[in-house]
């Protein structure tokens, strides 16, 4: 689409802003000419994108802010939704003509569990947007226990927020096996299932004849978080009252979150209880939607949480094909 809007536009800039007319979704884009770096948010600013200067001078972006200390680059400030960011020999020129064109969506699902701790994200801490979604669970969902645990990356930062809350100590539940990627992503249940068994080994001495505690960022199918909780079982936990940082799953997302269709997700085919029997807990809770939309602590921030049915900020596809693992590519005919 960049291509094609070139042909009619003076500069590479201007043909981006015009594809931005015709784009609708997800996206954050960098893209380099020969002689400019162009950066560009949509203008729901459904993913971040953000800006940051190395020693030397030099501009660099990045989805996330770890990601410029990596470098040893200075963040700057984020990219705004609709934002344009042009960089060339005669420096910045920003394009702001999209912003305001769309009511700010940024997802959610990027504080419970995309974006790392150490980033920060339209002036909010990811880790501490863990720790408030963990105190929240506390105030929603207290329980009687002897330690709290989280399901590593994402869920120790929310444990340690409701251990904080709760007064019940926290302590480190699980040993990870840092070689393996994101389970819930891989493409068969068989693959998620085994991932789980080599990912996570539970600490026996922390949990063994204790009312445990666990705190996780989701639950999608149900399947991976059974198998944790097995592992917990059979190292001895008496009691498991789970957790979860986030609502439950109830629509499919369009905006880059591997959330399958309707048909797929636990939430919708069976109650709290139910799910808390099907997957072997004593008890669990989730986090309202209503505290999913104060992790950033802006009441008045905006955000998707079209998966947690708050609704949808585009037109979805009529097509609700979501297993992109099995969908055929065709090579497109021409431009």
């Amino acid at each position: 689409m960049i291509v094609q809007e070139r042909l009619r536009c003076p500069s590479i800039e201007a043909a981006v802003c015009a594809a931005m007319d015709k784009l609708v979704g997800a996206y954050s884009l960098v893209i380099s000419s020969p002689t400019k770096l162009i950066a560009a948010r949509d203008p729901h600013g459904f993913r971040p994108l953000c800006m940051g200067r190395s020693r030397d001078g030099m501009v660099v972006f990045a989805s996330e802010s770890c990601a410029l200390d990596a470098v040893g680059a200075e963040f700057e400030r984020d990219l705004l939704p609709g934002e344009v960011l042009t960089v060339d020999s005669t420096g910045i020129r920003s394009d702001r003509s999209h912003c305001g064109k769309a009511q700010p969506s940024l997802c959610v699902f990027e504080f419970i569990y995309f974006a790392r701790p150490d980033s920060v994200i339209d002036g909010c801490s990811v880790c501490l947007a863990r720790n408030r979604a963990g105190a929240f669970l506390a105030q929603e969902h207290p329980v009687e226990a002897d330690v709290v645990i989280g399901v590593p990356d994402s869920g120790l930062d929310a444990a340690l927020g409701y251990a904080a809350q709760s007064g019940i100590p926290y302590a480190l539940g699980f040993t990870k096996n840092k070689y393996i990627g994101r389970t819930f992503i891989s493409p068969t249940q068989e693959m998620r299932e085994n991932g789980v068994n080599i990912k996570l080994n539970p600490i026996r001495s922390v949990v063994e004849g204790k009312r445990v505690v666990l705190i996780d960022d989701s639950i999608v199918r149900g399947t991976t978080c059974r198998r944790t909780i097995e592992l917990l079982r059979r190292a001895g936990a008496r009691e498991i009252h789970m957790r979860v940082s986030a609502p439950p799953f109830v629509n499919a997302c369009f905006y880059g979150t591997d959330i399958d269709d309707e048909e797929k997700l636990i939430a919708n085919h069976h109650s709290v209880e139910e799910i808390a029997r099907i997957i072997g807990v004593d008890s669990l809770g989730y986090l309202s939607l209503e505290n999913a939309m104060r992790l950033a602590g802006d009441e008045a921030r905006g955000f998707c949480t079209a998966c947690f049915g708050g609704g949808y900020p585009t037109q979805i596809p009529k097509s609700r094909e979501k297993d992109k693992f099995q969908q055929k590519i065709h090579a497109p005919k021409s431009l």
